[in-house]
């Protein structure tokens, strides 16, 4: 299975990756129609850390160990000299897990690439977890913001705040009072100072019946500390009903998790049904998911050609075409897409295999700029696991928007202390013609 981090994001996402990886995160919902979905996934978004990847891949674990190579021999040398100077003279005493996994966290550091990750056996499970659809959490959407607002940096810091985007309905988050925006600045009575998206979402994850304690600033007030009891938090990945005095459909779609896909095309069969020929599809605020479940969305809309791209690191590419049977593929039926910053990933993807075949015009604010797809794999001997950017992806027309993100067709600000979700106004008049 592919899955876009988040990631970010951040997958991003999920308190939880704006991928990622998953990337648990996302970016602030818009006035008046909030989202549905998310979770404390990491918006691998967002902030590079989370399950908000632009695109997951659950790889194999392979059942070997691999040795070093004859002619890495050398190269490697001067690791095992200091790994066993480490375990055999180091004063304190060495515990040799800890020195393989920290080794491997220090080879993707190393990197340099922030939606690629090692994460020990607790962080990993939670992560592949969060794709599947649920988890135990407290149901909180965050990223991490720079001074100027800026989602994406890395370790929680005077310049880089730990930030909540939204909360789950019916979470214990939101019933708790959580509210968008709230930077969060300590777990448990533990700062935050130095940490990531994804270890401040280890934190606050834990099991269900179980409290966490979060200290938040709002606004220019004082700290204050808000204990939330841990529950297992189902997403809503899509909702739909129709508006515009019943002549638009309107759908959204708040993640790519497993079952993203399905659901998807139940909420689209229900509006086709009723002979509706103008759709919005809200992908505002989605840090991404699964790679495959993009391009079976997509398909939904596009009849036929190429949905994206995937380009590998030896430069070879192939080609993901449109999945025949797409519910809504007759040109008759107009199509506008929302996006906005958090518009991460496997939200590129089919945003993107929209714009560039000319099936739908995209309307709001510049999307994240996530072009990469993560590869997930599960290491031996309890050591946890890694997603490694192991592709780019590439709209229909090859075109790469990492670190650039979809431009809007239409672009709409959203006006400060708006009251009236103006983007969706602006679809609905593009669709119908109508002036609001």
């Amino acid at each position: 299975m592919t899955d876009l981090d988040p990631t970010e994001p951040a997958l991003q996402p999920a308190l939880e990756p704006s991928p990622v990886p998953p990337p648990a995160l996302e970016p602030a919902p818009r006035k008046g129609r909030g989202p549905v979905f998310v979770a404390l996934v990491l918006v691998a978004v967002l902030g590079g850390s989370a399950l908000f990847g632009a695109g997951f891949l659950l790889g194999r674990q392979e059942a070997r160990t691999p040795g070093t190579s004859a002619d890495r021999q050398q190269l490697f040398e001067p690791f095992w000299d200091a790994y066993d100077a480490i375990a055999g003279q180091y004063v304190g005493g060495a515990d040799s897990k800890k020195l393989v996994e920290g080794a491997i966290k220090g080879m993707f550091d190393a990197i340099g690439d922030p939606f690629s990750q090692y994460l020990d056996s607790e962080e990993y499970r939670d992560s592949i977890s969060g794709l599947s659809g649920q988890f135990e959490g407290i149901g909180a959407v965050m990223t991490t913001r720079d001074g100027a607002g800026e989602e994406g940096c890395e370790k929680a810091g005077p310049d880089c705040h730990i930030v909540v985007v939204r909360t789950i309905r019916e979470s214990p988050a939101k019933k708790a009072g959580l509210q968008e925006n709230d930077e969060v600045v300590a777990v448990d009575g533990a700062s935050l100072t130095g940490k990531t998206l994804a270890e401040t979402v280890g934190l606050v994850r834990g099991p269900r019946g179980t409290t966490v304690r979060l200290t938040i600033v709002r606004g220019a007030g004082d700290p204050f500390e808000l204990a939330i009891v841990r529950e297992i938090i189902h997403v809503e990945a899509v909702s739909s009903e129709v508006i515009a005095e019943g002549t638009v459909g309107y759908i959204r779609l708040d993640g790519f998790s497993a079952s993203a896909a399905g659901d998807f095309r139940e909420h689209l069969e229900g509006l086709v049904a009723q002979g509706l020929e103008r759709i919005v599809f809200d992908l505002r605020g989605d840090p991404g998911g699964f790679v495959d479940a993009a391009e079976q969305i997509a398909s939904e809309f596009i009849a036929s050609g190429p949905v994206f791209w995937e380009e590998f690191a030896d430069g070879t590419q192939k080609v993901h075409e449109a999945v025949a049977g797409g519910l809504a593929t007759d040109p008759r039926i107009k199509v506008v897409v929302l996006i906005d910053a958090g518009s991460a990933s496997a939200s590129e993807i089919v945003a993107g295999a929209l714009q560039d075949t000319g099936r739908a015009q995209l309307v709001g604010e510049k999307s994240y700029g996530k072009g990469t797809i993560q590869q997930w794999q599960t290491l031996t001997n309890d050591t946890g696991g890694f997603r490694l950017s192991v592709a780019k992806w590439l709209t229909p027309d090859k075109r790469w928007i990492h670190g650039q993100g979809l431009l809007p067709d239409v672009p709409v600000t959203v006006p400060e202390g708006a009251t009236t979700d103006v983007v969706l106004e602006k679809a609905i008049e593009l669709l119908t013609g109508a002036q609001t």
